[in-house]
């Protein structure tokens, strides 16, 4: 059952259209495998970013923080399926979000898939050859991103005109939850610190 959903997982990437709507009419994928997606979007680009090559890789690989990396990706990634699934409820949408976290879970797939190869390649390539390796890094960012809009298109039977300007509410409506995640953040905060100030003050009166 388990090689089955891992076939399947991969079978979206040559078969996108018929896997998607697998998703979502047939109820076939797997949240769990999608966020082990996911986390292996995360690692690649973490292991990407630490060991890439120094012709390639501009970041100071003593100060990579993976933690914030993969908190900050899953973060996106969350961000994003509820924000989508906030503005297709309101514009007649039929995927539902477990159909939203599987099928952008496994649109996701190319970037594991080409980082890998990419970051081994980047220790061997020169100066003239870089181009070659981000070839690779560009490619893993495009399939991702239109297997992404394939994906929303599929489960919530849009057409690509639709599809665009759902993505388009759909970053702005993360923006707005990003922001409301902060200001309730920023107001727990000065209450924890204002109920502080008045215990320290109590404790000093006492």
């Amino acid at each position: 059952m388990k090689k089955d959903k891992i076939k399947f997982l991969f079978y979206t990437l040559t078969h996108p259209v018929d896997g998607f709507y697998e998703i979502r009419h047939h109820g076939k994928g797997s949240i769990g495998l999608s966020l082990l997606t996911v986390s292996f979007c995360g690692i690649a680009y973490c292991i990407n970013k630490r060991y890439a090559g120094f012709i390639v890789n501009a970041a100071d690989t003593r100060n990579v923080n993976s933690l914030l990396y993969m908190f900050t990706i899953f973060v996106l990634f969350f961000l994003f399926c509820i924000g989508n699934w906030s503005v297709t409820c309101l514009m007649n949408g039929e995927g539902r979000m477990q159909d939203i976290i599987t099928a952008t879970g496994y649109a996701l797939l190319p970037i594991p898939l080409l980082f890998f190869p990419a970051t081994l390649l980047s220790q061997i390539v020169t100066a003239d050859e870089q181009m070659f390796y981000y070839l690779i890094i560009n490619l893993a960012i495009l399939w991702g991103a239109l297997l992404v809009i394939l994906s929303n298109m599929i489960i919530h039977n849009y057409t690509l005109t639709k599809e665009i300007s759902t993505l388009l509410l759909t970053v702005a409506a993360m923006l707005i939850i990003l922001f409301i995640i902060l200001l309730f953040y920023s107001m727990f905060r000065q209450m924890a610190e204002f109920i502080k100030s008045i215990y320290t003050e109590l404790i000093f009166r006492v």
